[in-house]
């Protein structure tokens, strides 16, 4: 269990508070126990209709115990499953902080309250578990068979993820319905299907692995070995419509000391048969609590390495390096540092994104970066990389967003022995830079400066840098981005579908803010030499990306490689897009690499993979 999920009676209390008032819940009242079985309390639906009643007497055989942590308890399952298929036949018995007394095996009675359980609260818009909460129960037999599990394989996890409740579009981000009093149909939507075996049995074999192990002991796999699969073998998500409706979470009920829990990559497979209780949490949804693990098959993925540019080519890479500051351990500076000049060839120009301020995440009124910068650098010296220089604008005080006190921000490296920077003084974290026009030459007001950073669609964001840089005598502008997050979006496992996307009206705003900055590069000189890179939190389909390159001004690069390589970026088991690189139509022949040298392993020095463009201008 990750201690991120953890939770006490005070939070069970106030999310089953919050649906009382809401109307989820009915007050607690008596039922009669006796014809009462599993399936009667889960239901067909997402809300039990006992939910807020007591009940008594509840049979069913012990499956699993979590015995750690503040949210301990048993799963039990009755044996004699009705004929319904979207009746779980399976309950979690909330214990609280307390290790339940029962073992596997038992055939227990129970009784209890019905609870809706809402990971997260019930504000944060996921689905809710059912459980048994404040319960007694009584042990009527040990060493019983377990019910068997039920195998997730793709005839049984559908490829239709969830229903549409918003009455529209399946792809409109902002109408969405809640499919709570939807009656399940788990043949037709992987949802339902996870739903229907809420807490029961379910099994994996022969799993290939999607997402790598996490700080917290978890992983990924896909039931749908088949499906959407990328070229080194994580899920691709491609499109809103398919979320990859067979990725499953792995974590582990077995002690660490009888089994370790396995530190698998993208790629790897967990070999034999993962099986276990099926859960939902607030990280990831659906996920199996093992209480047996397959093996392990190391897919012995390796990190790439791109090639070294030529001499008339300038090689410009996007990196975001994860919240970097002074106090960032020495390991994670030397890992970037060879990142850069042994996977990525030293590029000429490197933009950077998530660079803290001189002492990291402390919160005070430091936003310089001056050390930050320099302890990067040196370490890409020393592991025989060029001595590069950098530029950036200090952000005002926590105005930028991210981790509170890091005052984050994007930077540019570049080698002075290939490139050079054309410094033009007066830019500052408020003074916003134009665009200038010499004779029919465009040029910056200030070099480098922030693009249009009073305006509202930056707020507790980072500001785009744009600079103006001079290879082989021709001007290059290059634009570093870091767009808002997504934090605040409905989750793809929402009981809300379609999910909603609260955080993309900023970044389309973001996204307008840059397209129009770069049309006025353009309207001063047409063959004016952009590019436009960065962390911008969202995919190549997005409408972001869309108002971005709007008017034909901006190619992004990703869309021009293989299908099955357009990802840089793990989550949840998805291997998705979100950094980017653009250029304008004069930017000849760009030769577009993601170096996949972080986010499919669990060992990485950052969460992103960096990506490069080797351009002639």
């Amino acid at each position: 269990m990750s201690p991120r999920a953890l939770r006490g009676p005070a939070a069970v209390t106030a999310v089953v508070a919050s649906a009382l008032a809401a109307g989820l819940l009915a007050a607690p009242q008596s039922a009669t126990a006796a014809e009462i079985r599993i399936h009667d309390i889960q239901g067909s639906t997402r809300i039990s209709p006992f939910a807020g009643k007591q009940v008594s007497e509840v049979p069913g055989t012990v499956t699993a115990i979590r015995a750690f942590g503040s949210s301990r308890g048993f799963w039990f399952q009755d044996p004699h499953p009705d004929r319904d298929r979207a009746t779980s036949e399976a309950i979690f018995v909330y214990t609280g902080s307390t290790t339940p007394s029962v073992a596997v095996g038992d055939a227990v009675r129970v009784s209890g309250t019905v609870s809706e359980y809402y990971p997260g609260g019930a504000d944060a818009g996921l689905q809710s578990v059912t459980e048994l909460t404040k319960a007694t129960w009584t042990v009527e037999s040990s060493g019983n068979a377990l019910p068997a599990a039920y195998a997730l394989t793709p005839s049984t996890v559908p490829d239709r993820y969830a229903p549409d409740a918003s009455g529209g579009s399946s792809g409109d981000s902002g109408n969405s319905g809640n499919i709570e009093g939807l009656r399940l149909r788990p043949n037709s939507y992987a949802l339902d299907r996870y739903e229907s075996l809420e807490g029961m049995r379910v099994s994996v074999k022969d799993a290939p692995v999607v997402g790598p192990t996490s700080q917290y002991n978890e992983l990924w796999v896909t039931a749908e070995p088949g499906h959407a699969r990328t070229a080194r073998g994580g899920a691709l998500y491609s499109s809103y419509r398919d979320p990859n409706a067979g990725r499953v979470k792995v974590a582990s009920l077995i002690p660490f000391a009888q089994r370790p829990f396995p530190v698998a990559d993208v790629g790897d497979r967990l070999t034999g048969t993962t099986a276990g209780p099926l859960d939902y949490d607030n990280f990831g949804g659906y996920g199996i609590q093992a209480t047996a693990l397959g093996e392990l098959a190391a897919g012995n993925l390796a990190r790439e390495t791109t090639r070294k540019q030529k001499a008339d080519e300038l090689a410009i890479a996007t990196y975001n390096v994860e919240n970097l500051s002074p106090k960032t351990a020495q390991a994670k500076f030397d890992r970037l540092a060879s990142g850069l000049v042994d996977n990525l060839a030293s590029p000429d120009i490197v933009a950077l994104e998530e660079v803290q301020d001189d002492n990291g995440p402390t919160n005070d009124a430091v936003t310089t970066a001056g050390a930050t910068l320099k302890k990067l650098t040196d370490a890409i010296k020393a592991a025989g990389g060029p001595a590069y220089e950098w530029r950036q604008i200090d952000p005002a005080d926590d105005q930028d967003g991210g981790q509170p006190g890091g005052n984050i921000r994007v930077a540019f490296l570049f080698n002075p022995e290939r490139v050079s920077f054309t410094d033009v003084a007066g830019g500052n974290a408020t003074t916003a830079v134009r665009v200038t026009d010499d004779g029919g030459k465009a040029g910056l007001s200030a070099s480098p400066g922030r693009i249009d950073p009073e305006n509202p669609v930056w707020k507790d964001s980072r500001k785009p840098l744009a600079g103006q840089f001079s290879f082989r005598g021709r001007p290059v502008f290059v634009i570093a981005n870091h767009f808002n997050s997504k934090g605040g979006d409905q989750g793809l496992d929402s009981r809300f579908q379609p999910p909603a996307r609260s955080s993309e009206t900023q970044r389309t705003g973001q996204a307008e803010a840059v397209n129009a900055f770069v049309k006025k590069l353009l309207a001063v000189d047409p063959q004016s030499r952009v590019v436009v890179a960065g962390d911008l939190n969202d995919y190549q389909f997005s409408p972001a990306l869309a108002d971005l390159t709007g008017g034909g001004v901006l190619t992004d690069l990703v869309t021009g490689d293989p299908k099955d390589e357009r990802y840089g970026y793990v989550y949840n088991g998805n291997s998705q897009v979100l950094d980017h690189i653009l250029t304008s139509h004069a930017v000849r022949r760009p030769d577009y690499d993601i170096v996949h040298i972080n986010a499919e392993f669990a060992d990485q020095s950052s969460d992103h993979d960096p990506q490069i463009a080797r351009v002639k201008p």
